[in-house]
């Protein structure tokens, strides 16, 4: 585990960044200003309304009940109980119509972000762990939710109530407005400190629980339980995630309580504003200074109440926008990432595929400096295995010129770490070549759209991924109109049906997390019978049996033969006896063609393909 890997994170932008990103921000707001038209309306009416409450108290303590008049003091209260109707309608619409809002954003957000992971190439998965990327989408995304769906509201809501109740204050008394507001810049000054406390502590939380849930997703799977419990690691795990989930409490403290003494002293001077301004007019009055009524005063203690509940909730909405960039940062970083494999302009589009595949030229390698290392390379081409420094800086590929007749098979064979796996990556568009070309039918690949690659190119490698549903449901991923008897003529294909259809629960048997209750040889068949059903007339069989014994390799080749049939095939081979039958083996060693041709004539030349024959005949006994 290394919880502490997140390549992808950098900084929170800087003072001079902020802007920027705050009108991103905005950005993300502009499809819904309609709607936000009218929660402003909503909210400048409520804040009218809450307004001119004081101004009602006023007339009720100076002349109402002073004069005697019940007529004007029924009409009065009156008033003062519509306010506060009006002012609780208004505040549900607008918080009905601003969440709606908010939640319209976080949707965008979450579609953009997956959208773009869905985009990239594979090189972008095999250096970044699942549990970062899904942090991002769960937790990043979710931790906005505040912030999206009323801060926005709440800004301009709080924002239009102190305007007006200012400029009311100023129309009462302007000497006690401004005893009010005397320290109204500390506190705007203390906030935006306490806000870039938070935001920094936040930046930390976030990275802590992207490496609490990748930690989370690799241990509890399947396969790492299996591994832990097989290893005797389970302790050590739980050791492990406890010591994550203990940085993860300090930080949720410190972001709880960061600045929250400063705030303490704020809400402490402003509540204790309302004795001050007693205390003011009193001694106004005391030494002579100009008269203040009853009403007066209670209407302007009144006003500043209702001033101190938007105040505060304004600084601490400027200390939760602070601590959002943050996250908008984490997420921003995923939409800007680069998208290596694209579509053109003006993509070729071709109905009919008849499956030439030709590598012409081809060369390719890993950029180390961008991060891209060989990990996905030789993780999946024979044994996982990590490439040295010294291969990094050699092409993985180099020169390769290779036809591949339409219908006919080829297979590619070499010892561990010669470019296989890499080389069938390059036709369906996993990766692009970095020199040369791959055409199908003629076309270079990278000019082809994506739906014609799609159906034209398809893969089963030896590690088979099975979703999370039933058997049905696989085999309809690659075609989601199939009917039950496509699925049953795939099926059988792939010599599959008849253990299926003896399940208790049929095509419906939920195959569990990464199909663990199917043996490797039956999941291979169901990726096979997946295939089949796309039907695609290129096919690449990367190390499709290689992981299986004997026995169970046996039952899985017949599915590969019926699976080959009529197609171009394009066969990654470990064990050499599934290739035998090949209209052409081309052996690969450290990325260059060493030898091709026929399996008997490889053999007459008693080169690197005879080597290889022997070896797998050496090691024949022990399978």
């Amino acid at each position: 585990m290394h919880p502490d890997r997140d390549i992808t994170w950098t900084p929170p932008p800087g003072a001079a960044e902020q802007p920027r990103q705050v009108r991103r921000i905005l950005a993300l707001f502009r499809p819904y200003r309609g709607r936000l038209a009218v929660v402003g309306l909503l909210v400048g009416a409520s804040s009218l309304v809450s307004v001119a409450t004081p101004f009602l108290l006023k007339e009720i303590l100076d002349v109402a009940i002073p004069e005697g008049r019940t007529g004007l003091l029924g009409l009065l209260a009156l008033g003062m109980i519509l306010g506060a109707v009006l002012t609780s309608v208004f505040g549900v619409l607008q918080t009905l119509i601003s969440t709606t809002v908010g939640q319209r954003v976080m949707h965008d957000l979450r579609t953009a972000v997956y959208g773009r992971l869905q985009r990239m190439s594979l090189a972008f998965f095999t250096r970044t762990r699942t549990g970062e990327v899904q942090s991002r989408i769960a937790n990043d995304i979710g931790g906005m939710q505040a912030t999206v769906t009323s801060t926005a509201t709440s800004l301009v809501s709080n924002f239009t109530s102190v305007v007006a109740t200012v400029v009311a204050m100023l129309a009462l008394d302007w000497r006690l407005t401004a005893v009010s507001l005397l320290l109204l810049p500390v506190f705007v000054w203390i906030s935006r400190r306490v806000g870039n406390e938070r935001r920094k502590i936040t930046t930390q939380r976030q990275k802590q629980m992207a490496a609490m849930a990748a930690t989370v997703t690799e241990s509890l799977s399947v396969s790492g339980i299996l591994l832990g419990r097989t290893m005797g690691r389970s302790d050590s795990l739980t050791r492990s995630f406890a010591e994550e989930s203990e940085r993860l409490v300090d930080l949720e403290v410190r972001a709880s309580m960061a600045g929250r003494w400063r705030m303490a002293v704020i809400t402490i001077v402003m509540a204790a504003m309302p004795a001050v301004i007693y205390w003011t007019a009193g001694m106004t009055l005391h030494f002579g200074g100009p008269d203040v009524s009853i009403g007066t005063v209670v209407a302007f203690v009144s006003l500043q109440q209702g001033l101190f509940r938007p105040t505060v909730s304004l600084l601490a909405t400027g200390v939760q926008i602070q601590t959002s960039l943050a996250l908008f940062q984490r997420i921003f970083e995923y939409l800007d990432l680069p998208v290596d494999i694209t579509e053109r302009d003006d993509p070729v589009h071709l109905d009919q595929v008849k499956g030439e595949v030709r590598f012409e030229g081809v060369t390719f390698h890993y950029d180390a400096a961008s991060g891209e290392d060989a990990q996905h390379s030789e993780g999946v081409d024979d044994a996982k295995g990590a490439e040295s420094d010294t291969a990094r800086q050699r092409p993985v590929l180099d020169g390769i010129d290779i036809t591949v007749p339409a219908g006919s098979s080829l297979a590619v064979v070499g010892s561990t770490g010669a470019g296989k796996s890499t080389l069938g990556c390059l036709v369906p568009r996993l990766y692009d070549v970095t020199g040369g070309r791959v055409t199908l039918d003629g076309v270079d690949v990278r000019d082809l759209d994506f739906d014609t690659l799609a159906r034209a190119v398809g893969v089963v490698s030896q590690e088979t991924y099975l979703f999370h549903a039933s058997v049905a449901d696989n085999l309809r991923f690659a075609k989601p109109d199939a009917t039950d008897e496509e699925l049953h003529a795939a099926a059988r294909a792939a010599q599959i049906h008849d253990h299926i259809a003896a399940l208790p629960d049929g095509y419906d048997t939920v195959v569990g997390e990464r199909g663990h209750r199917f043996s490797g040889g039956e999941k291979q068949r169901l990726a096979i019978a997946r295939t089949i059903l796309r039907d695609p007339p290129v096919l690449i069989l990367d190390e499709a049996t290689s992981a299986l014994d004997t026995r169970t390799e046996a039952a899985v080749q017949k599915a590969v033969d019926a699976l080959s049939a009529d197609r171009t095939t394009l066969t990654i081979a470990h064990r050499l006896s599934t290739v035998r039958d090949a209209d052409q083996i081309v052996v690969l060693d450290a990325g260059r063609v060493v030898e091709r041709g026929t399996h008997e004539k490889l053999l007459a030349l008693d080169g690197r393909y005879a080597e290889l024959v022997r070896r797998d005949a050496r090691l024949e006994p022990t399978r």
